[in-house]
């Protein structure tokens, strides 16, 4: 795609369009700030279907949006996990714990997207986002993996599988942080804040995974680094940069019940939304 392909755009398409995804980054950051999700769950449908609108073709469609939001959660995450520090809420030896084995599964996350192409990523979001939406909405307080977070050999196998999904579904391992965390019996106000940290583990080295495999892929619309594109970038962050902190004062004064729902609510429309575009 070439930069005379936005001629075929009316203005005002064009203007009402990057409204559209800068007021997306408003909503991704209060919910990255509000369930420590990173915001890709709001910006990977968002952006897919932008993409589409100026014509970016659907073989590199997804994995453009992917990549782009795994850049976009570098800031937020930063930003959203500072907020929580301020209320004491995040957990840092989980965080460090967890680091090495998230980022090995980030390389492969990073790898299998390459493989899998756009809509392999497009099923891998809509039942991964549909399965934790579910489990958020009708799952029991009584269901327990074990009474803490884990920190010794099994963290392994939950960090790999946390980095790898995460990278895939373009989002900042919060979504499957936050569910592992409460299923281990961390309170989802921890869990939100300590799952806003995996963010930044899996954005960094997962958006330049994304760079390296689209770096001479055909089909990338302008100013993109292979698939990373610096035009959503830059519309987005400045949002999701201001809105973050809302949403941590969002998460820190609703109760908990409310809280799960919300998050709940998200995965299952996002998970209906991606579903509905695989299977179109």
């Amino acid at each position: 795609m070439s930069v005379s392909t936005f001629a075929s755009v009316p203005s005002g398409d064009l203007i009402a369009l990057a409204a559209g995804v800068s007021a997306s980054g408003l909503v991704a950051g209060v919910v990255a700030g509000m369930l420590g999700v990173g915001g890709g769950i709001v910006l990977v449908p968002v952006l897919y279907q932008a993409l589409g609108i100026i014509g970016v073709d659907e073989s590199v469609r997804m994995p453009i949006a992917v990549g782009t939001s795994l850049a976009t959660i570098i800031p937020t995450s930063i930003r959203s996990t500072l907020s929580h520090h301020q209320h004491g809420a995040v957990d840092w030896p989980i965080l460090q714990k967890w680091a090495l084995p998230t980022v090995l599964g980030v390389f492969a996350g990073a790898w299998l997207a390459g493989q899998v192409g756009g809509r392999g990523l497009t099923a891998v979001f809509a039942c991964g986002a549909g399965l934790l939406g579910l489990y958020m909405l009708l799952g029991r307080d009584e269901w327990r993996l074990g009474d803490g977070v884990p920190v010794d050999h099994r963290r392994w196998a939950l960090g790999l599988g946390n980095g790898c999904l995460s990278v895939m579904m373009g989002i900042g391992g919060g979504t499957f942080g936050v569910t592992v965390m409460t299923l281990y019996g961390a309170t989802i106000h921890r869990a939100v804040a300590t799952a806003a940290g995996f963010g930044l583990i899996i954005a960094v080295p997962g958006s330049i995974g994304m760079m390296v495999n689209g770096w001479s892929a055909e089909g990338l619309p302008p100013y993109s680094l292979g698939y990373v594109s610096l035009i959503g970038l830059s519309l987005i962050v400045p949002a999701t940069f201001v809105a973050a902190p809302w949403g941590v004062a969002l998460a820190h004064r609703l109760p908990r019940e409310t809280l799960r729902f919300v998050f709940g609510v998200f995965l299952c429309l996002t998970a209906l939304r991606m579903g509905w575009a695989w299977l179109g």
